[in-house]
Protein backbone atom coordinates (compact mmCIF):
# COMPACT_ATOMS: atom_id res chain seq x y z
CA UNK A 1 0.00 0.00 0.00
CA UNK A 2 1.28 3.88 -0.53
CA UNK A 3 0.76 5.09 2.52
CA UNK A 4 1.12 9.05 3.89
CA UNK A 5 1.98 9.26 7.53
CA UNK A 6 1.35 12.94 8.97
CA UNK A 7 3.57 13.95 11.41
CA UNK A 8 6.34 10.77 10.37
CA UNK A 9 9.08 12.19 12.45
CA UNK A 10 7.81 12.45 15.68
CA UNK A 11 7.95 10.24 18.47
CA UNK A 12 5.30 7.95 17.48
CA UNK A 13 5.09 8.80 13.75
CA UNK A 14 8.53 7.88 12.99
CA UNK A 15 8.12 4.25 14.83
CA UNK A 16 4.86 3.86 12.52
CA UNK A 17 6.50 4.94 9.70
CA UNK A 18 9.53 2.13 10.18
CA UNK A 19 6.65 -0.59 10.75
CA UNK A 20 4.79 0.18 7.75
CA UNK A 21 7.98 -0.07 5.94
CA UNK A 22 9.14 -3.64 7.56
CA UNK A 23 5.63 -4.06 6.54
CA UNK A 24 6.71 -3.70 2.63
CA UNK A 25 4.63 -0.67 2.28
CA UNK A 26 5.35 2.49 0.21
CA UNK A 27 5.57 5.45 3.28
CA UNK A 28 5.27 9.46 2.51
CA UNK A 29 5.93 12.09 5.61
CA UNK A 30 4.74 15.08 5.91
CA UNK A 31 5.85 16.96 9.05
CA UNK A 32 6.82 20.41 9.94
CA UNK A 33 9.79 19.12 12.25
CA UNK A 34 8.43 21.41 15.15
CA UNK A 35 8.60 18.50 17.30
CA UNK A 36 9.41 16.24 15.01
CA UNK A 37 13.00 15.37 14.51
CA UNK A 38 15.14 14.87 11.23
CA UNK A 39 17.10 11.71 12.67
CA UNK A 40 13.56 9.77 12.99
CA UNK A 41 13.14 9.81 9.50
CA UNK A 42 13.61 6.12 7.52
CA UNK A 43 15.46 6.68 4.36
CA UNK A 44 13.55 4.61 2.35
CA UNK A 45 10.59 6.92 3.29
CA UNK A 46 9.96 10.46 0.98
CA UNK A 47 9.92 13.61 3.34
CA UNK A 48 7.78 16.71 3.11
CA UNK A 49 8.34 19.62 5.11
CA UNK A 50 5.16 20.89 5.17
CA UNK A 51 2.56 21.89 7.53
CA UNK A 52 -0.59 20.38 7.42
CA UNK A 53 -2.55 24.04 7.99
CA UNK A 54 -0.74 25.04 4.59
CA UNK A 55 -2.03 24.72 1.23
CA UNK A 56 1.28 22.15 -0.02
CA UNK A 57 -0.68 19.40 1.82
CA UNK A 58 -3.22 19.57 -0.77
CA UNK A 59 -0.71 20.07 -3.28
CA UNK A 60 1.17 16.64 -2.11
CA UNK A 61 -2.01 14.53 -1.55
CA UNK A 62 -3.02 15.57 -5.33
CA UNK A 63 0.93 14.30 -6.54
CA UNK A 64 1.05 10.75 -4.14
CA UNK A 65 -2.17 9.73 -4.57
CA UNK A 66 -1.76 7.78 -0.92
CA UNK A 67 -4.57 5.06 -0.01
CA UNK A 68 -4.07 5.65 2.96
CA UNK A 69 -3.25 8.49 5.44
CA UNK A 70 -2.64 7.90 9.03
CA UNK A 71 -2.44 11.25 10.89
CA UNK A 72 -0.16 11.45 13.63
CA UNK A 73 0.34 15.03 13.58
CA UNK A 74 -1.14 17.27 16.14
CA UNK A 75 -0.70 19.76 19.14
CA UNK A 76 -0.19 17.22 21.66
CA UNK A 77 0.17 19.30 25.29
CA UNK A 78 -2.83 19.45 27.69
CA UNK A 79 -0.92 22.23 29.16
CA UNK A 80 -0.57 24.43 26.23
CA UNK A 81 -3.90 23.65 24.85
CA UNK A 82 -5.25 25.44 28.38
CA UNK A 83 -2.73 27.95 27.61
CA UNK A 84 -3.65 28.78 23.81
CA UNK A 85 -7.03 26.71 22.48
CA UNK A 86 -6.88 28.96 19.64
CA UNK A 87 -3.95 27.16 18.62
CA UNK A 88 -4.73 24.40 19.28
CA UNK A 89 -7.87 24.18 17.59
CA UNK A 90 -5.85 25.57 14.67
CA UNK A 91 -3.49 22.45 14.56
CA UNK A 92 -5.83 19.98 15.69
CA UNK A 93 -9.25 20.68 13.73
CA UNK A 94 -8.28 23.48 10.63
CA UNK A 95 -5.02 21.27 10.02
CA UNK A 96 -7.45 17.78 9.96
CA UNK A 97 -10.19 19.15 8.06
CA UNK A 98 -7.37 20.28 5.08
CA UNK A 99 -6.58 16.81 4.94
CA UNK A 100 -9.89 15.47 5.19
CA UNK A 101 -10.82 17.78 2.25
CA UNK A 102 -8.22 16.85 -0.18
CA UNK A 103 -8.61 13.36 0.70
CA UNK A 104 -11.37 13.10 -0.83
CA UNK A 105 -10.50 14.60 -3.91
CA UNK A 106 -7.88 12.54 -4.57
CA UNK A 107 -9.12 9.45 -3.98
CA UNK A 108 -7.80 8.78 -0.75
CA UNK A 109 -9.67 5.15 0.75
CA UNK A 110 -9.01 5.43 4.37
CA UNK A 111 -7.94 7.64 7.48
CA UNK A 112 -6.10 6.47 10.68
CA UNK A 113 -6.72 8.90 13.32
CA UNK A 114 -4.98 9.36 16.55
CA UNK A 115 -6.96 10.18 19.04
CA UNK A 116 -6.33 10.17 23.02
CA UNK A 117 -8.11 7.88 25.10
CA UNK A 118 -6.27 9.35 28.00
CA UNK A 119 -8.05 12.85 27.53
CA UNK A 120 -10.97 12.15 25.43
CA UNK A 121 -13.15 10.39 28.32
CA UNK A 122 -12.41 13.40 30.95
CA UNK A 123 -13.30 12.56 34.79
CA UNK A 124 -14.77 8.98 33.81
CA UNK A 125 -17.32 7.44 35.61
CA UNK A 126 -16.26 4.17 34.20
CA UNK A 127 -13.12 3.10 35.00
CA UNK A 128 -11.51 1.39 33.11
CA UNK A 129 -13.17 3.10 30.61
CA UNK A 130 -14.68 1.59 27.21
CA UNK A 131 -15.16 2.97 24.36
CA UNK A 132 -18.85 2.70 25.35
CA UNK A 133 -18.19 5.42 27.43
CA UNK A 134 -19.76 8.79 26.22
CA UNK A 135 -16.72 10.76 26.10
CA UNK A 136 -16.74 14.23 28.17
CA UNK A 137 -13.41 15.89 27.56
CA UNK A 138 -12.21 18.74 30.08
CA UNK A 139 -9.04 20.35 28.06
CA UNK A 140 -9.03 21.83 24.64
CA UNK A 141 -7.08 19.18 23.55
CA UNK A 142 -9.37 16.70 24.31
CA UNK A 143 -12.06 18.12 22.30
CA UNK A 144 -10.34 18.87 19.32
CA UNK A 145 -9.84 15.02 19.22
CA UNK A 146 -13.52 14.36 19.89
CA UNK A 147 -14.49 16.91 17.51
CA UNK A 148 -12.09 15.40 14.78
CA UNK A 149 -13.55 11.62 15.27
CA UNK A 150 -17.07 13.28 14.87
CA UNK A 151 -15.69 15.06 11.32
CA UNK A 152 -14.37 11.46 10.32
CA UNK A 153 -18.24 10.22 11.07
CA UNK A 154 -19.47 12.75 8.51
CA UNK A 155 -16.78 12.46 5.78
CA UNK A 156 -17.59 8.90 6.01
CA UNK A 157 -21.42 9.46 6.35
CA UNK A 158 -21.28 11.83 3.10
CA UNK A 159 -18.15 10.85 1.12
CA UNK A 160 -17.65 7.51 1.71
CA UNK A 161 -14.20 7.96 3.50
CA UNK A 162 -13.16 5.13 5.20
CA UNK A 163 -11.48 5.61 8.92
CA UNK A 164 -10.49 3.55 12.20
CA UNK A 165 -9.68 6.17 14.95
CA UNK A 166 -6.96 4.67 17.49
CA UNK A 167 -7.63 6.13 20.78
CA UNK A 168 -3.82 6.00 22.66
CA UNK A 169 -3.37 5.86 26.53
CA UNK A 170 -0.23 7.25 27.61
CA UNK A 171 2.23 6.09 24.81
CA UNK A 172 6.41 5.87 25.96
CA UNK A 173 9.24 4.03 24.58
CA UNK A 174 12.75 5.14 21.84
CA UNK A 175 12.42 8.63 20.33
CA UNK A 176 9.85 10.03 22.87
CA UNK A 177 10.58 13.82 23.70
CA UNK A 178 11.07 15.28 27.22
CA UNK A 179 8.39 17.94 26.28
CA UNK A 180 4.81 18.56 27.73
CA UNK A 181 2.88 16.08 30.18
CA UNK A 182 2.77 13.45 27.62
CA UNK A 183 6.32 12.63 27.95
CA UNK A 184 6.72 11.83 31.29
CA UNK A 185 8.80 9.01 30.93
CA UNK A 186 10.88 10.64 28.65
CA UNK A 187 11.04 13.62 30.75
CA UNK A 188 11.99 11.59 34.24
CA UNK A 189 14.46 9.60 32.57
CA UNK A 190 16.14 12.97 31.05
CA UNK A 191 16.07 14.13 34.65
CA UNK A 192 17.85 11.43 36.07
CA UNK A 193 20.55 11.08 33.86
CA UNK A 194 21.47 14.67 34.73
CA UNK A 195 21.13 14.48 38.33
CA UNK A 196 18.06 16.88 38.12
CA UNK A 197 14.78 16.82 40.37
CA UNK A 198 11.75 15.88 38.59
CA UNK A 199 8.40 16.97 39.63
CA UNK A 200 5.23 15.21 40.27
CA UNK A 201 1.86 16.81 39.46
CA UNK A 202 -0.92 15.68 42.41
CA UNK A 203 -4.42 16.00 43.18
CA UNK A 204 -4.53 16.97 46.99
CA UNK A 205 -5.92 13.77 48.09
CA UNK A 206 -3.24 11.62 46.28
CA UNK A 207 0.56 12.30 46.95
CA UNK A 208 1.62 9.46 44.43
CA UNK A 209 -0.01 11.41 41.64
CA UNK A 210 -2.47 10.50 39.29
CA UNK A 211 -3.40 6.88 37.17
CA UNK A 212 -2.34 6.64 34.09
CA UNK A 213 -2.57 3.31 31.75
CA UNK A 214 1.13 3.47 30.10
CA UNK A 215 1.26 1.58 26.75
CA UNK A 216 4.82 0.66 24.69
CA UNK A 217 5.62 2.31 21.28
CA UNK A 218 6.21 -0.81 20.11
CA UNK A 219 2.89 -2.45 20.74
CA UNK A 220 1.09 1.09 19.37
CA UNK A 221 2.86 0.45 16.01
CA UNK A 222 1.23 -3.04 15.22
CA UNK A 223 -1.93 -1.38 16.46
CA UNK A 224 -1.25 0.68 13.64
CA UNK A 225 -0.56 -2.10 11.33
CA UNK A 226 -3.40 -3.94 11.78
CA UNK A 227 -5.43 -0.62 11.36
CA UNK A 228 -5.03 -1.13 7.64
CA UNK A 229 -7.26 -3.65 6.79
CA UNK A 230 -9.25 -3.31 9.79
CA UNK A 231 -11.78 -1.79 12.04
CA UNK A 232 -13.34 0.41 9.32
CA UNK A 233 -15.55 3.22 10.88
CA UNK A 234 -14.90 2.31 14.64
CA UNK A 235 -12.73 3.35 17.47
CA UNK A 236 -10.38 1.35 19.63
CA UNK A 237 -8.61 2.06 22.86
CA UNK A 238 -5.07 1.35 22.65
CA UNK A 239 -3.38 0.61 26.12
CA UNK A 240 -2.81 -2.08 28.65
CA UNK A 241 -5.75 -1.98 30.85
CA UNK A 242 -3.16 -1.32 34.05
CA UNK A 243 -3.38 1.69 35.67
CA UNK A 244 0.10 3.06 37.21
CA UNK A 245 0.07 6.26 39.51
CA UNK A 246 3.03 8.34 38.50
CA UNK A 247 5.27 8.37 41.69
CA UNK A 248 5.07 4.17 41.46
CA UNK A 249 6.28 5.05 37.46
CA UNK A 250 9.37 7.32 38.91
CA UNK A 251 10.36 4.91 41.64
CA UNK A 252 10.08 2.32 38.56
CA UNK A 253 12.46 4.27 36.16
CA UNK A 254 14.51 5.11 39.01
CA UNK A 255 15.31 1.81 40.33
CA UNK A 256 15.79 0.61 36.46
CA UNK A 257 18.39 3.10 36.13
CA UNK A 258 20.10 1.86 39.22
CA UNK A 259 19.98 -1.81 38.39
CA UNK A 260 22.03 -0.76 35.38
CA UNK A 261 24.82 -0.22 37.16
CA UNK A 262 24.62 3.80 37.48
CA UNK A 263 24.25 5.61 40.20
CA UNK A 264 21.76 8.05 41.62
CA UNK A 265 21.93 10.73 44.32
CA UNK A 266 20.14 11.13 47.19
CA UNK A 267 18.87 14.43 45.85
CA UNK A 268 17.18 12.95 43.07
CA UNK A 269 15.36 10.05 45.06
CA UNK A 270 12.31 11.77 45.37
CA UNK A 271 10.30 13.92 42.85
CA UNK A 272 9.13 17.28 43.67
CA UNK A 273 5.61 17.48 44.56
CA UNK A 274 3.30 20.40 42.83
CA UNK A 275 -0.35 21.03 42.07
CA UNK A 276 -2.18 19.26 39.05
CA UNK A 277 -2.27 21.60 36.57
CA UNK A 278 -5.72 22.76 34.41
CA UNK A 279 -6.78 20.08 32.30
CA UNK A 280 -5.25 17.56 34.47
CA UNK A 281 -7.22 14.35 34.45
CA UNK A 282 -7.17 12.30 38.20
CA UNK A 283 -7.06 8.68 36.47
CA UNK A 284 -7.06 7.32 33.37
CA UNK A 285 -7.13 3.40 32.34
CA UNK A 286 -8.52 2.06 29.21
CA UNK A 287 -10.40 -1.14 28.69
CA UNK A 288 -9.42 -2.75 25.34
CA UNK A 289 -11.20 -5.76 24.62
CA UNK A 290 -12.54 -4.35 21.13
CA UNK A 291 -9.21 -4.22 19.92
CA UNK A 292 -8.39 -7.58 20.63
CA UNK A 293 -11.58 -8.70 19.50
CA UNK A 294 -11.95 -6.54 15.81
CA UNK A 295 -8.15 -5.86 15.66
CA UNK A 296 -7.07 -9.02 16.59
CA UNK A 297 -4.53 -6.73 18.75
CA UNK A 298 -3.16 -6.79 22.13
CA UNK A 299 -0.01 -5.28 24.19
CA UNK A 300 3.03 -7.89 24.55
CA UNK A 301 5.29 -5.56 26.45
CA UNK A 302 5.03 -5.06 30.09
CA UNK A 303 5.78 -1.83 31.74
CA UNK A 304 8.67 -2.67 33.58
CA UNK A 305 10.25 -4.47 30.13
CA UNK A 306 9.50 -1.44 28.17
CA UNK A 307 11.00 0.50 30.62
CA UNK A 308 14.03 -1.11 30.58
CA UNK A 309 14.05 -0.94 26.67
CA UNK A 310 13.70 2.44 26.92
CA UNK A 311 16.35 3.30 29.19
CA UNK A 312 18.81 1.24 26.59
CA UNK A 313 17.86 2.84 23.99
CA UNK A 314 18.29 6.43 25.58
CA UNK A 315 21.50 5.43 27.32
CA UNK A 316 22.82 3.98 23.90
CA UNK A 317 22.01 7.17 21.92
CA UNK A 318 22.80 10.06 25.10
CA UNK A 319 19.70 11.86 24.09
CA UNK A 320 20.28 15.47 24.64
CA UNK A 321 16.83 17.93 24.47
Amino acid sequence: MKILVTGGAGFIGSNVVDGYIREGHEVIVVDNLSTGKKENLNPKARFYKVDIRDKEMEDIIKEERPEIINHHAAQISVPDSVKDPIYDADVNIRGFLNILEASIRYGVKKVIFISSGGAIYGEAEEYPTSENYQPRPISPYAITKYASENYLAYYRHQYGLEYTTLRYSNIYGPRQIPHGEAGVVAIFMENIMNNRKSILYHYPEDRDGMIRDYCFVEDVVDANIKALKNGNGECFNIGTSVGTKTYHLYKLILDTYKQMGFHVSEDIAEPQRMPARPGDIRRSCLVIEKAKRILGWYPKTSLKEGILKTWKWWLKNKVKY
